[in-house]
């Protein structure tokens, strides 16, 4: 972690992503005088569950996990946090401490706004407490959708899913160090069994079956879709 020299919001790309992207500039220039950028490296935590949130967190470059430690003591994968997307919302919101630690996927920029801060730019901009109700409730609806998942479906076609998912959600046309631009992921095994709600040997061996039917192809730590329609199927999406 590294506290690096700020650039500029109004020059931010990010910025446009955001709830922010409608502050004027002497509103961006506040806060931009407000914030502190970080440098984190790959698999540095941002931050732990608990933990009383004093500001929020917004992603400026990079790739984040929101995870949780379930009660046998294995890691979940709650969400994944983008660029221009915010962190420790509902703890901010809610005055309680985290529910889930943070942690990089890839070599990240957080800034971070102070509570004060952040609560004056909101109190004068009534249309970003909108959108941050609407990522809330983009948040609920996407933990019941998985919660149904999860029930309903069998470890196979989940893992066809997470794999489209994965696709959808991270896909750009600049490459990253989770997904290039060519339908290629990168993520640990460990991660990607995380997500789908099983052990790391079956993700093992039914990657190996996809792979086997063509689905995909694997190439080290990267799995390459190949058939994008045949998931959808088994994804039955």
């Amino acid at each position: 972690m590294t506290e690096i020299v700020d650039p500029f919001c109004y020059k931010c790309k990010a910025r446009g992503k955001s709830c922010f992207h409608m502050l004027t500039k002497e509103d961006v220039d506040f806060l931009n005088s407000k914030k502190v950028t970080t440098y984190y490296k790959r698999g540095q935590i941002i931050f732990y569950a608990g933990r009383i949130p004093t500001g929020i967190y917004c992603l400026m470059s990079g790739k984040i996990k929101i995870s949780k430690i379930g009660v046998d003591g294995k890691e979940q994968i709650v969400r994944f946090v983008l660029p221009g997307q915010l962190l420790g919302i509902r703890g901010l919101i809610g005055g309680r401490g985290y529910s889930a630690f943070a942690t990089t996927l890839e070599d990240s920029t957080v800034c971070y706004i102070d509570k004060e801060s952040f609560l004056f730019i909101t109190q004068k901009y009534p249309d970003i407490t909108k959108c941050l109700l609407a990522t809330l409730s983009q948040l609920l609806k996407e933990a019941e959708e998985k919660m149904t998942s999860m029930a309903q479906k069998p470890v196979r076609e989940r893992l066809a899913e997470a794999l489209l998912f994965l696709n959808n959600i991270f896909k750009s046309d600049e490459p990253s160090d989770i997904i290039d631009a060519n339908s290629n992921i990168i993520l640990p095994r460990e991660d990607l069994a995380n997500i789908v709600g099983t052990a790391t040997e079956t993700i093992i061996r039914l990657l190996s079956d996809f792979r086997d039917e063509k689905l995909i192809s694997i190439k080290g730590r990267k799995i390459i879709l190949i058939n994008i329609e045949g998931l959808n199927k088994i994804a039955k999406i």
